[in-house]
């Protein structure tokens, strides 16, 4: 089926590509341009392998640009399915305890981090933490 555009359409489509105007790209973490000291991680959809590997190369690219600052978003885990599984841990088995555990756990990357804020993990309100990182030496 094959629909016609309407002339309002069509004239709005033309105005629009012959425009010079740039179009705000709404996918862009603004704060990442305001602070450069700060970077921001979304893990939603990683598996846990996949998470702990992102994580760990963040931490050390971050170290090593000089980032001070990084948000790791990882959700609530409201939606696991861990409970129902007796061979998974029902904390470990979601990334918002498990990503914070393998950090903490690697003294190569602790080496790296001034402080982790905890309280954001415990939190079950919230699906994200940060982490403050020491100054490259």
């Amino acid at each position: 089926m094959i629909k016609k555009i309407s002339e309002k359409d069509q004239k709005a489509w033309e105005e629009f590509i012959n425009s010079n105007e740039r179009i705000f790209d709404k996918d862009v973490n603004n704060k990442s341009f305001r602070n450069s000291n700060e970077i921001t991680i979304d893990l939603h959809g990683f598996n846990l392998r996949d998470a702990n590997i992102a994580i760990k190369n963040l931490i050390i690219n971050s170290y090593n640009k000089g980032i001070r600052n990084i948000n790791i978003i990882t959700g609530k885990g409201l939606r696991s399915k861990n409970d129902q599984d007796p061979y998974r841990s029902n904390r470990l088995g979601i990334l918002k305890f498990s990503v914070p555990d393998y950090i903490q756990n690697s003294n190569e990357l602790m080496d790296k981090i001034q402080k982790i804020n905890i309280n954001e993990i415990e939190n079950l309100n919230k699906g994200e933490f940060s982490i403050r990182l020491k100054k490259k030496k």
